[in-house]
């Protein structure tokens, strides 16, 4: 059997009003104090892939419109809905409050690795991802509900925060499509 690339127009890809009434996923992203336009695009674009209900743009994170933003986020910024908050305690204590659990995403001691994590069925999360050379701020980890870690197995430890968050997404998107 031969496998032949589909078109862009084969792709069955939602409108900007379909987009808005799907149901969402019950993931909420947060970025604390990320530096890189492109990073915060590509994570745009990867919460449109999976449907993801908000993203919080926080602390020094910037926010659309920007050039260096769209030109990664390919006009995700206009399909996901997002908010900017000044302060990331407040949104995850806001969140608590809601009923969300909250998740740091995050190399620390007594961490869930992601290949262990289960999904509780509707159940709302909110996965906050930190900046690329300080991560998550501590006072941010503690205030959580718990945090992920992506099992690595090479010298660096270290990935993209763009990376981890298509990571973390999609594990957690495919463990809340199996409930």
């Amino acid at each position: 059997m031969e496998n032949r690339k589909l078109k862009n127009s084969e792709l069955e890809r939602k409108s900007l009003s379909e987009f808005k009434q799907a149901k969402k996923t019950p993931i909420i992203v947060i970025l604390d104090n990320v530096r890189s336009l492109n990073n915060i695009g590509s994570i745009f674009r990867t919460a449109d892939a999976f449907l993801i209900e908000k993203i919080f743009l926080c602390g020094i994170t910037a926010t659309p419109p920007h050039k260096d933003i769209q030109k990664t986020a390919l006009g995700a910024t206009y399909t996901v809905a997002w908010e900017h908050a000044k302060d990331v305690l407040e949104v995850v204590e806001s969140l608590q409050k809601q009923g969300v659990l909250v998740y740091s995403v995050e190399q620390a001691e007594n961490a869930t690795m992601l290949t262990d994590f289960q999904v509780q069925k509707e159940q709302k999360y909110a996965l906050i991802f930190g900046n690329e050379v300080k991560g998550v701020q501590q006072t941010v980890v503690s205030a959580g509900d718990g945090v992920l870690e992506i099992p690595q197995l090479g010298s660096k430890h270290s990935l993209n925060i763009a990376v981890s968050t298509g990571v973390v997404l999609w594990d957690v998107f495919s463990k809340m499509s199996k409930e």
